[in-house]
C-alpha cells in the first residue's frame, strides 16, 4: 500500500477494518484504535520513496511456500511490501529498499498505482538543558526514524558539553563540529550556552535530518547558515531576534566534511562503531584540539560478539571482570593508531564506559615524536583465566621462553593445561587527566549540570586513586594543575597574544610545550584495571562494607579508589594476592543459626585470622578445629550473646 505523506486520514466514528490486515487477524474497531494500529504496525516499518510510503501488507497477496505435515498441506501468508513502480511483492524491508534503488538507477521513478491518503506524522517537542527539539514518532529507534534521539544519552551529552566548555576557556572562538547531528540537540546546546565562544557546525547526510535540524534551530531562536554542497553556496535562513548566533548546517558525509575543513573540536557519534571516521577526524583537526567519540557497539566491545571486535578493532578479547575498562582501552588503541597514521599523538583526557556507550575524549598533539610516544603505549595484555590476574606485556620485541613468568600468580604451576590468554593490543597508558576533569567539574557547576557532577567527582577520585573523603575542590585554573595536563593550557590570567594562532606558534612556546609534554606523570598515574570485590569473595564468609574495605587497603599502604566502571569495583595498586589476604582478614564467617551483632575484625590477632581462614575451607576442618580449641578461640570467634549449642554446631 502506497500512501502520501502530505494528506490526512479522516476516519469516522464507525467501526472500520484495517485495509492491510485480514479480518481474522484484526477486527473492525473505532477510529482511535485503527489510527494507533496503522501508526504502530504499518507506518513504522514502511519504505519511503519520493513523498510516498509503502506500508507493510498482511493480506493474502503473496502465499508462502506450503509446508507438508503428514498428508496435509499448510500454507501460511507472510507480510510483504508492494512496489509502487512495478507489480512486485517483496518480503523483507531491506530487500524492498534495494529493489527501489535498482528502479532509481534505471531511471524508473513513475508510479503506476493510485495512492490513498495516510495519517500525518505527529511531532513531539522535548526539552533538555533549556534546549527544545522536535522529534518524530519512534525517535528512540534508529531503524524506524531518520532523526534519532536517545534520552538515555543525556549524561553523554553533558560530559561532551563540559569538555567543550573547558576548551572554550583555553582559546576563543573555536570551531566545533557535530558530525552526526540527527535532531541537532548537541550542537544547539553548544551554541545556546557557550554563545560567541564557539562556532557550531551541525552535519548530517540525511536530508530529512537536515530539515529537522533547521526547524529545531528556528525553534530555539537561532539563525541557520545552510551549506549542502562542497562549494560555498550558503543560504542564510531564519530571523532570530533573541540570539544573534548562527549555526551552520551542512548535508555531507562525515568523512567528506572532515577532509574539507579544519576544526578545533570534533565529536563523532555514529550508530555503532566509529572506526570508519577516525582517519578523517585526525586529518585536519588543529593542534591541541580535542576529538571525542561515542561508540555504541557495546556487544562487540563488551566481548559478547568477539569476532566483531576482531574485525572492527583488530583486538582479541574475552569476557573478564574488568570488561568495561577493557572496552575503553580497545577504543583508545584504535584512536591512537588512526592519529599516528596522520603523524599525530594523543593525550587521553577522559574515558567513560557505561551501560549504553563508551565515550573517549582525547587531545591531539601534532608531530611525529608525540605520535611515536603514543604508539609505544599500545601493548598486549596477559590475562589469567583462573584467578583473573592481569599484567601488560613487557616492552620489546624479544620472544620470551615462558610468558607465564610475567604474571604475579602461580596458577600455571598449580593448574593443569594452559591457564592464560593474550588480549589486545590495548592502550596501556592513563585513562584520565586530573586537571582536565577538575576543570570539567568546575564548568558543570557553572552551568548547573547537576546530573553529571557525581560522575565527574568519581572520575576525579579515580584519576587520583583516592577515596571520596580525601577529595578536595579548589580553583581549576591553578598553575600546578596546568602541569598535570601534559600540554600548555591558557588560563584566564594569560594574555591571548602569548598563546597560539591557528596553524602557527612561536618557537619558544613550542619548546615549552614539548618540555611540559615530556614531564613524567607516572608518579600520579592511576593503576591499570580494577578488582570486583564480589568476584574475589570467600565462600562462607561475609565481606566487609566496600567503603570500610577501601580504608583497610589504604591503611595497608596501597593506593585505592572506587571506579565508575563497576559499582563494586576497587581500583588499587595492590597485587591480587594481597587483595585477597586483606579481604579474608576482615571477613566474618556466615552462620546458619543467625548473624553476629557486629563485624568481627581480628586485626589485633593474626593467628585468629588464620584460624578463620582455615574455618572457611571445609566443614570437616571446622569440626576438628572446634573440638581442639573450645576454650580460647571459641570466645574470640563467636559473640557472647550466642548460646553454647550454636557455637558447637
Amino acid at each position: 500500500m502506497a500512501v502520501s505523506q502530505n494528506t490526512d486520514l479522516h476516519v469516522t466514528d464507525e467501526k472500520k477494518p484495517c485495509p492491510l490486515c485480514p479480518e481474522e487477524k484484526f477486527k473492525a474497531c473505532y477510529s482511535h484504535k485503527l489510527h494507533r494500529h496503522l501508526q504502530n504496525l504499518h507506518w513504522k516499518v514502511s519504505v519511503e520513496f519520493e513523498g510516498y510510503r509503502m506500508c507493510i501488507c498482511h493480506l493474502p497477496c503473496r502465499p508462502v511456500k506450503p509446508n507438508l505435515v503428514g498428508d496435509q498441506t499448510f500454507s501460511k501468508m507472510g507480510a510483504h511490501y508492494h512496489c509502487i513502480i512495478c507489480s512486485a511483492t517483496i518480503m523483507r524491508r531491506t530487500d524492498m529498499i534495494g529493489h527501489i534503488n535498482r528502479h532509481v538507477n534505471k531511471g524508473e521513478t513513475e508510479s503506476r498505482f493510485i495512492t490513498v491518503p495516510a495519517p500525518k506524522s505527529s511531532r513531539e517537542v522535548l526539552k533538555e538543558s533549556a534546549t527544545d527539539v522536535q522529534v518524530l514518532p519512534n525517535y528512540s529507534t534508529p531503524q524506524k526514524t531518520d532523526s534519532y534521539f536517545n534520552p538515555k544519552m543525556k549524561l553523554n551529552r553533558q560530559l561532551i558539553f563540559c569538555a567543550l566548555a573547558v576548551l572554550a576557556e583555553e582559546r576563543k572562538p573555536i570551531e566545533c563540529l557535530d558530525a552526526f547531528g540527527a535532531t541537532g540537540i548537541m550542537g544547539l546546546q553548544w551554541a545556546k550556552h557557550l554563545r560567541s565562544s564557539v562556532k557550531v557546525t551541525i552535519n548530517d547526510c540525511n536530508e530529512n535530518s537536515v530539515t529537522m535540524i533547521q526547524e529545531n534551530c528556528h525553534l530555539n531562536k537561532m539563525k541557520v547558515k545552510l551549506n549542502t554542497k562542497e562549494e560555498d553556496n550558503d543560504e542564510a535562513m531564519g530571523d532570530g531576534e533573541e540570539n544573534t548566533d548562527t549555526i551552520e548546517v551542512t548535508k555531507m558525509d562525515a568523512n567528506v566534511i572532515m577532509h574539507l575543513r579544519s576544526f578545533d573540536f570534533i565529536h563523532l557519534d555514529p550508530f555503532g562503531t566509529s572506526v570508519n571516521y577516525l582517519d578523517s577526524a585526525f586529518r585536519n583537526v588543529r593542534n591541541l584540539g580535542i576529538v571525542s567519540l561515542t561508540s555504541t557497539d557495546v556487544s562487540s566491545l563488551y566481548a559478547k560478539a568477539q569476532h566483531v571486535a576482531l574485525r572492527h578493532y583488530g583486538c582479541n578479547i574475552v569476557r573478564t571482570e574488568y570488561y568495561k575498562e577493557l572496552a575503553a582501552r580497545i577504543v583508545i588503541a584504535a584512536v591512537t593508531r588512526a592519529a599516528a597514521r596522520c603523524n599525530k599523538g594523543i593525550e587521553v583526557l577522559l574515558a567513560v564506559a557505561l551501560e549504553h556507550f563508551v565515550l573517549v575524549v582525547v587531545r591531539v598533539l601534532r608531530g611525529p615524536s608525540p605520535a611515536d610516544d603514543s604508539a609505544k603505549k599500545i601493548r598486549y595484555l596477559i590475562h589469567c583465566q583462573w584467578c583473573e590476574e592481569r599484567i601488560f606485556q613487557k616492552e620489546g620485541n624479544m620472544v620470551e621462553e615462558n610468558p607465564y613468568q610475567q604474571l604475579p600468580c602461580d596458577c600455571h604451576g598449580s593448574m593443569p593445561g594452559k591457564t592464560a590468554v593474550v588480549l589486545g593490543p590495548l592502550w596501556s597508558g592513563a585513562l584520565f587527566n586530573t586537571g582536565f576533569l577538575r576543570r570539567m567539574l568546575f564548568e558543570a557547576v557553572q552551568y548547573g549540570l547537576d546530573e553529571v557532577q557525581p560522575l565527574l567527582k568519581t572520575l576525579v577520585c579515580e584519576a587520583e586513586c583516592t577515596t571520596s573523603k580525601h577529595f578536595s575542590t579548589h580553583s581549576p585554573y591553578d598553575e600546578n594543575k596546568q602541569e598535570e595536563c601534559g600540554v600548555y593550557i591558557k588560563t584566564p590570567n594569560t594574555s591571548a597574544e602569548s598563546f597560539l594562532v591557528h596553524g602557527k606558534r612561536k618557537s619558544d612556546e613550542l619548546i615549552r610545550n614539548a618540555a611540559k609534554r615530556q614531564k613524567p606523570e607516572n608518579s600520579a598515574e592511576h593503576p591499570a584495571f580494577y578488582y570486583n570485590i564480589h568476584r574475589h569473595s570467600i565462600k562462607g564468609m561475609n565481606m566487609p562494607k566496600l567503603n570500610k574495605f577501601l580504608n583497610y587497603l589504604s591503611e595497608a599502604g596501597y593506593r585505592v579508589s572506587r571506579t565508575h566502571f563497576d559499582p563494586m569495583g576497587v581500583r588499587t595498586n595492590a597485587p591480587l594476592a594481597q587483595f585477597k589476604t586483606i579481604l579474608m582478614k576482615y571477613s566474618t564467617p556466615t552462620y546458619t543459626g543467625g548473624q553476629a551483632e557486629g563485624p568481627l575484625h581480628l586485626a589485633e590477632d593474626v593467628q585468629a585470622a588464620e584460624q578463620v581462614q582455615a574455618a572457611a575451607d571445609g566443614k570437616a576442618e571446622d569440626d576438628e578445629f572446634l573440638e581442639d580449641d573450645k576454650s580460647g578461640m571459641t570466645a574470640a570467634m563467636f559473640t557472647k550473646g550466642y548460646p553454647t549449642h550454636c557455637a558447637a554446631d
